[in-house]
């Protein structure tokens, strides 16, 4: 009886094995270029700090300083063009000397191709370079099993008015 209850199992097993593989499809590449509107100050800040944020300006050169940020992600470089996502998540300053930031974010879709969708960003990134680079961790929906890199360049700063543009570029491969 145990015998056959073990066979019973494992066809079962083997059976769900089989038939998720099948959902899963062909692994596909996905090359994206979009850009991070992100606002420091104003009356519709996108990226705040969490500690010290009372007075003054952001402080991203501090360890331990932490930051909370909702940026819409557009298309194009014009803060006017199509959003396509929100980069919702934290940042932390996680060297003692203030250079490199730990990110964890999420992309998460709007647009009509992938909405719903999402895409989870981590790492340590050197916030003073030019371009930072940090995995690709996830996602879900289109991009499940996501896995991958992506990389940040600030390409527009208006201290002025407390906006900053940042190039996201990212290869994934998912199912």
């Amino acid at each position: 009886m145990a015998s056959n209850s073990f066979k019973l199992s494992l066809i079962l097993l083997l059976t769900i094995f089989i038939n998720s593989e099948a959902e899963l499809d062909q692994l596909k590449e996905t090359r994206m270029t979009l850009y991070f509107q992100d606002w420091s100050g104003g009356p519709n800040a996108t990226v705040l700090q969490i500690r010290d944020h009372q007075n003054g300006p952001l402080s991203f050169a501090k360890f331990g300083s932490v930051f909370v940020t909702d940026d819409p992600i557009t298309e194009a470089f014009d803060k006017n063009s199509a959003e396509i996502a929100r980069a919702q998540g934290i940042y932390v300053t996680s060297a003692l000397d203030g250079t490199i930031s730990h990110v964890l974010i999420s992309i998460i879709f709007r647009n009509k191709e992938y909405k719903g969708s999402t895409l989870e960003i981590q790492g340590a990134s050197p916030q003073f370079e030019r371009v930072r680079e940090v995995a690709v961790v996830g996602g879900t929906r289109k991009f499940r099993l996501a896995r991958g890199y992506a990389t940040f360049e600030t390409i527009h700063f208006d201290l002025a008015v407390h906006h900053v543009v940042i190039q996201f570029n990212v290869t994934v491969l998912h199912y």
